[in-house]
């Protein structure tokens, strides 16, 4: 029996393939999305070749038919200014890694004890806790206490106060309660604690250093670990874990070896996201750092303060390195992802 056309072009002529004209269709559109997704980077890319001529110009779209490329901006940034960029840039690279591995490792640790664990923390004692770090803050703020002791002495008061009273308090916390507070931390606006954690980096002395900013950006990024790989691991079958011990393993190898490696696509969509957060951060950034530690979004936002107004032919050649280091993570981690989301597609 011969086939219209209509039929050959709109029915499929097996089960695992697409009819020619739904074909043409969906191709049809994703090439659309595409074109609208990238249409961005190819304005950024072009402008950065544009004079200020061109720019004020009006909108010119094709190099060498609308308009003649020209190296300027490159030229400004990486040889008359190549010292500032290169300090911003090893900065923000050294930063953002750095603290994207503390948070991802610090984080997937603390997910799976709360997977994996049933924590019941007295309120009481986390009250207790609170108190004399209040204390202690106080102490190294108004009276000029030594940090390192105040820190010390408070710690032993309060082991010494958890042993004789911690039984005394019967109210407990449960692992749905510490998670909700930790992603609570995230939730806060960035304005309510920069000024506090600027005056306990100056009382330590760790001001304009590449630690107290990974320190903080590490602290800022746990929450969002946590709170993804948690789901993670939960869906992780507890009965691996168990026969992995039953043959001698501990629980520090199950970890190691068994979890994580089970987990590796929520650890590379994990990573990519901490990466583009640490990398794109500014306002801790600006708190923190003022010459030695400062990083490209410092350095961009000192290039739209400049007597001349914003330079966009700068900033989009400013714009294409920071994104370099974000896209060559993501085609890294992008094979991880995707088999991760092909798995959940057919998972059950």
């Amino acid at each position: 029996m011969s086939r219209t056309l209509k039929q050959k072009l709109f029915e499929p002529p097996s089960i695992r393939q697409m009819a020619p004209g739904t074909k043409i269709i969906v191709y049809s559109i994703l090439l659309l999305w595409t074109l609208f997704v990238l249409f961005p980077i190819y304005w950024v890319f072009i402008t950065s070749f544009k004079t200020a001529v061109d720019v004020n110009a009006g909108p010119v779209f094709l190099p060498f038919i609308d308009f003649q490329p020209s190296l300027h901006a490159w030229k400004e940034l990486f040889v008359f200014d190549y010292k500032d960029t290169l300090k911003a840039y090893s900065n923000s690279l050294i930063i953002a890694l750095s603290s994207t591995i503390a948070s991802v490792l610090i984080g997937s640790m603390a997910a799976y004890a709360l997977a994996r664990f049933e924590y019941k923390p007295k309120f009481g004692v986390i009250l207790m806790f609170v108190i004399m770090m209040i204390i202690v803050f106080f102490a190294v703020g108004r009276y000029g206490v030594d940090w390192r002791l105040s820190c010390a002495v408070g710690v032993a008061i309060f082991v010494f106060l958890a042993r004789a009273l911690g039984h005394h308090f019967t109210k407990h916390l449960s692992n749905g309660d510490i998670l909700f507070w930790m992603i609570s931390q995230r939730i806060l606006a960035p304005i309510v604690v920069v000024v506090p954690i600027y005056l306990m980096f100056q009382q330590v002395r760790l001001l304009d250093t590449h630690l107290a900013i990974i320190l903080t950006y590490t602290v800022v990024n746990l929450p969002i670990v946590i709170w993804l790989m948690y789901d993670f691991f939960r869906s992780i079958p507890y009965d691996l874990e168990e026969s992995a011990q039953l043959d001698g393993a501990t629980r520090l190898g199950v970890f190691w070896d068994i979890v994580l490696p089970l987990s590796r696509t929520g650890l590379a969509a994990t990573t990519l996201l901490v990466m583009i957060l640490a990398w794109n951060e500014y306002l801790l950034a600006l708190f923190l750092s003022t010459s030695k530690a400062q990083t490209m979004p410092i350095l961009v936002a000192a290039m739209n303060a400049g007597e001349r107004g914003i330079l966009w032919w700068s900033m989009s050649v400013v714009i294409i390195v920071m994104i370099i280091p974000v896209i060559v993570l993501a085609i890294v981690l992008q094979r991880y992802i995707s088999k991760g989301l092909l798995l959940g597609a057919v998972k059950g």
